[in-house]
């Protein structure tokens, strides 16, 4: 159920989006304008944008209570759509587009989101201390191959790390040489860090 301001029409209605509009605040005075970027009907609430120049910020967001507006003046009922439209005035704000959004894409993200929330899953060992999961973490930050096998870690295939996951619990799994000596040498800096 849409709520209505004192004079039953919608803050929507009022104030649409994308209307660039001058307000007056109660109780100084205060004169705010700004492209209506949302409204809020049940915080009787509209959000004006203002572009900054000279400036790093890009724009000015303000909340402002539909309650404390005196007085509205529309500047443009619907803002341009590029600078080039907006005159060469003062800067004007510019109307900003909605994305689109179609079923499949939505579907896409959420199925992601899921694989990716499964994928972080398969890190976290039940079994193993909260100290031993923060050097799994840490391992798998720095190796990307990095898996448990009970409550021991096993990096790169080829290095054993064992609790209680001191840099003294790094083991090689089978000697290869110079290249796994070193893979040794870096996974006991990270399990000792």
């Amino acid at each position: 159920m849409m709520n209505k301001n004192p004079n039953g029409v919608s803050l929507s209605d009022s104030y649409p989006a994308n209307s660039i509009l001058e307000l007056t605040l109660s109780p100084n005075g205060e004169v705010v304008k700004g492209l209506v970027y949302c409204t809020d009907e049940v915080s009787n609430s509209i959000v004006l944008k203002k572009s900054l120049n000279h400036t790093v910020l890009a724009s000015e967001i303000r909340v402002i209570n539909a309650s404390c507006i005196k007085t509205k003046k529309i500047i443009a009922a619907q803002a341009p759509t590029t600078k080039e439209d907006s005159g060469a005035g003062e800067t004007l704000e510019v109307a900003m587009p909605l994305p689109n959004v179609t079923k499949k894409s939505i579907d896409e993200r959420e199925k992601r989101a899921i694989m990716l929330a499964q994928e972080s899953l398969k890190h976290i060992n039940q079994k193993a201390t909260p100290e031993g999961q923060e050097v799994f973490d840490r391992l798998l930050k720095a190796c990307n191959e990095v898996k448990w096998n009970g409550e021991s870690i096993i990096v790169l295939n080829n290095i054993k790390v064992d609790p209680p996951y001191h840099s003294d619990n790094c083991k090689l799994l089978k000697s290869g040489g110079v290249k796994h000596e070193g893979s040794l040498e870096r996974v006991k800096r990270i399990v000792g860090a």
